[in-house]
């Protein structure tokens, strides 16, 4: 498994485990797990997922699917924005551990910008650091501004990530916010890296697929994986998937495939607003 490294210097996965939309149907519950233990037995030891997540339930599902586990799991999560102030943010993360039957979460993120100053939730987050509970902190859906800000907030410049939108129709990232993350050795994480399945119906994707022998999903998959930096979550919620999104990393593109896909899916040429889904 290919790695990359936090600020902190702490090695992670490129390539981890998306579980947005998992744990909402009963009937998928065992198929759903099996997937997350066997993204592990493949090394994607990476599991993102967040308390706005079923309202609960994919945490729940994430913490049955590591038990026994657990040192295993770079776990991650998020506290939502309306939960974001000091005590609420503390509060939030301790029902977050107690879903997840866990004592720490290894990243705890910001899952988008709302009314509560950056220097609180950081503050919280330095308060959940001390006691043990979470081990580093970071945001997601922030943009070039939003970035700048949390810097010069109080503790700011210990921020470990960014989870943004990023796949090959939501490029606009490219032309700052990556460049920015990529100046300050931050990495950045990519949610809907396979845009929820729709760049698989693209032909020219599957052009490109047809010549390596694989899915339009994984070569969409390592476009996105290419990039110094970046790490990967998409979501699979059966075993076949999961593993066809752990042979993406051995997909090489080559010059000529990326500038295909670059007539397909033109990079930015100037500032674009953040995409969210």
């Amino acid at each position: 498994m290919r790695k990359t490294k936090l600020p902190s210097g702490e090695s992670i996965p490129v390539l981890g485990q998306g579980t947005w939309y998992m744990g909402d149907e009963p009937r998928r519950r065992a198929e759903e797990i099996a997937t997350l233990r066997l993204g592990l037995d493949l090394g994607m030891s990476l599991i993102d997922t967040a308390e706005m997540y079923g309202d609960g339930a994919s945490e729940k599902l994430v913490g049955e699917a590591i038990a026994g586990r657990r040192d295993e799991v770079f776990l991650v999560s998020k506290v939502l924005p309306g939960n974001a102030s000091r005590s609420g943010t503390i509060a939030a993360c301790e029902r977050s551990l107690k879903r997840m039957g866990t004592d720490r979460i290894d990243l705890y993120l910001l899952h988008w910008r709302g009314h509560t100053p950056f220097a609180e939730t950081i503050a919280a987050f330095e308060a959940l650091q001390d006691a043990g509970k979470i081990r580093h902190w970071g945001v997601s859906n922030m943009d070039v501004d939003d970035m700048r800000e949390i810097a010069r907030a109080s503790g700011g410049d210990a921020i470990s990530t960014n989870q943004v939108l990023y796949n090959l129709t939501r490029r606009g990232i490219e032309y700052d916010l990556l460049p920015q993350a990529q100046a300050r050795g931050l990495p950045l994480m990519a949610y809907s890296p396979i845009e929820q399945g729709r760049l698989t119906e693209y032909p020219e994707v599957e052009e490109i697929a047809d010549k390596h022998g694989v899915t339009p999903a994984q070569i969409a998959l390592a476009w996105v994986l290419r990039q110094q930096g970046v790490i990967a979550i998409p979501k699979a919620s059966t075993l076949s998937h999961v593993q066809e999104n752990r042979a993406a990393l051995e997909v090489k593109l080559t010059a000529e495939d990326l500038a295909e896909l670059d007539e397909v899916f033109p990079p930015p040429t100037g500032p674009e607003s953040l995409e969210m889904l």
